[in-house]
Parts: structure tokens; sequence; C-alpha cells
């Protein structure tokens, strides 16, 4: 998946954009490895994630799946912006999420690459 990640600069800083190619991330252990892999070939520890990419479990908070793969993240220094569209998603703990992770400086769940890129860039 790495291999097709998009490198964007501004400032000093680089940020890598992931788009889907079919391949999902489906537990932790894939998230690390996807997370390593990109910062191995890009140089860049601060990631966009096209929503696409990740099993559909990620939005299902009981699953454990999201805080799972957002610890990783925290926990090797990655900085995170998955983007695409939110809006079906009906469950008011998982809007609340999302609002909390915007509100930090290290998740971001946007609409479009361009802002996943974006915040990650002007993030500190």
């Amino acid at each position: 998946m790495a291999e097709n990640a998009v490198v964007y600069e501004k400032n000093g800083r680089s940020a890598a954009a992931v788009r889907y190619d079919g391949a999902r991330v489906s537990d932790s252990s894939a998230a690390l490895d996807l997370m390593m892999s990109v910062r191995q070939e890009t140089g860049c520890d601060r990631i966009a994630l096209a929503k696409e990419a990740l099993d559909e479990r990620f939005f299902i908070l009981s699953s454990g799946l999201a805080g799972e793969v957002l610890q990783k993240a925290v926990n090797y220094r990655i900085k995170l912006a998955i983007w695409g569209d939110f809006s079906r998603y009906t469950s008011k703990p998982l809007k609340d999420f999302i609002y909390e992770s915007n509100r930090g400086r290290d998740v971001f769940f946007v609409s479009t690459e361009q802002e996943a890129v974006d915040r990650l860039l002007d993030a500190r």
C-alpha cells in the first residue's frame, strides 16, 4: 500500500497521502505495518489515509479496532489523517470520537485528501 503514497511538502514538513489500492487495514498489526512501511519508504511521519483503506469495523467503536490503530499511531509518533465521506455513520459515539480527534493535534478525520494533507502539514 505504501507504493500508493504521494508525498506533499510545505514549510519544511512532509506528509504522505496513501490512496486506496484494494487492500484494507483489518487489524492493528496491519496498520502498524502500513505506517512503518510508509515511514521507511517516504520518510514521512505524517500520513493521510483514504477511509476505504480501513476495514469497516474501524468505524464501529465497540470493535476496538479504531482505538488499537490510533494507539499504534500515537505510540510511534505518527500523525494520521483519514479522509473520506463519514456522513453515512450515525453512531453518536463515533461522531463524538471524530469531533474530539479533530480538536487534537495527532489524528484528524476530514473530507478530502487535500484537506487531510493540509491538516497534517499545518499540525504542530
